[in-house]
């Protein structure tokens, strides 16, 4: 078995899809629309693994979690790069841009190279050699 996709409720949903696509190289698929339900959404595949489902529907309220503090449930996803050298230079990229980096390159305890950066609106991602 593995995972087959993930997915996040979104504000926006074409600034989260860019988001993806411009730093971690995802491909969206064609942007689903159910205009019954006010729902809207895209698949991103990447090079390999599961792919990430966003989701917008404008009923959705704010997210109570704080990005700072951890609470029960999913707290974040990691994406690999293929290399410690690719880590750096996309949280480099990413902290150059203006996004946040709640955590800097480093060696974990378990022997993982990871930084940890919010995307646009709030959600933790691990990145990964």
């Amino acid at each position: 078995m593995r995972i087959e996709h993930l997915a996040i409720w979104v504000k926006d949903l074409e600034r989260m899809r860019r988001f993806y696509e411009t730093y971690f190289r995802a491909k969206a698929g064609e942007k689903y629309l159910n205009p019954k339900k006010k729902f809207q959404s895209y698949f991103l595949s990447f090079d390999d693994g599961c792919r990430l489902e966003l989701m917008h529907k404008p009923e959705i309220p704010e997210n109570q979690n704080d990005t700072e503090t951890q609470y029960v449930g999913i707290i974040h996803f990691a994406i690999a790069t293929g290399s410690e050298d690719q880590v750096n230079y996309l949280t480099e990229t990413l902290r150059n841009d203006g996004f946040t980096i709640a955590g800097e390159p480093r060696r974990t305890g378990d022997g993982y190279y990871e930084s940890v950066v919010l995307d646009p609106e709030g959600n933790r991602i691990e990145i990964t050699v």
